[in-house]
């Protein structure tokens, strides 16, 4: 494909400076951070022994896991700026598909550092904040779409794992679903790249394909306590 063989002969060095800048970044563990600065405790020794979101919402408190929050959701944002930083001044006819497809590189790359973060003996957690935030520069339309079904099954389920694995499930889907819209004009005035080329979605399909199914690999504990019927629900005590 000429969009594949352009891409690795004259981007393939901005790719791998934001992938690996992406990972470096992601890889610090605000949950951990956080809980050892409050709790004087290792998160990962807490609760169900995640160091997440959720985990520090049981554990530690609303305001630990607020700043948890935040923190996992701006070392996305920020390591997905730095593609943009990078091309700004390349001229290429295609480069916003170019830059695309090197933000959703980096995107994996954002969640993959928050799973298995090298500075914590790649022990980390379940990516569903970092893969938010990669949603929201990708793409914010999967971004609200995601937000709409996980507030309907939290309404239903009270469960957070729960949320997490079906939307996981529908990252892949509503991707190559709303970019098909694009390539045909349906939805290409609110689309972050207009008209992209058939390589170009199947390459970010492919790509959240993986990213859904790390999420759901990393949540395989939740769901044998799903199936078992022993998941908690948020509002559980510790």
């Amino acid at each position: 494909m000429q969009f594949l063989s352009t891409f690795f002969s004259d981007f393939w060095l901005y790719a791998l400076i934001s992938a690996v800048a992406a990972y470096l970044l992601s890889s610090i563990n605000t949950s951990i951070i956080v809980t050892r600065i409050v709790k004087h405790e290792d998160i990962r020794n807490l609760g169900s022994g995640n160091p997440g979101f959720t985990n520090v919402l049981r554990c530690v408190g609303k305001v630990p896991a607020a700043i948890t929050f935040i923190g996992d959701f701006l070392k996305g944002v920020i390591s997905l700026i730095i593609p943009f930083i990078l091309t700004i001044n390349v001229q290429h006819p295609d480069i916003d598909l170019y830059r695309g497809l090197m933000m959703y590189i980096a995107g994996l790359c954002v969640v993959f550092g928050h799973m298995f973060p090298v500075y914590y003996g790649f022990k980390g957690g379940k990516g569903v904040v970092a893969s938010a935030s990669v949603m929201l520069l990708v793409d914010w339309r999967i971004l609200v779409l995601e937000l709409v079904i996980f507030a309907i099954m939290f309404a239903l389920t009270k469960t957070i794992s729960k949320c997490s694995l079906v939307c996981a499930v529908f990252i892949p889907v509503l991707t190559v679903f709303l970019r098909i819209m694009d390539a045909a004009g349906v939805l290409s005035f609110i689309a972050p790249t207009p008209n992209p080329s058939i390589a170009f979605i199947c390459c970010i399909g492919f790509i959240t394909l993986i990213n859904a199914v790390a999420v759901i690999v990393k949540h395989k504990d939740n769901i044998k306590r799903i199936l078992n019927g022993t998941e908690k629900k948020i509002t559980d005590k510790k």
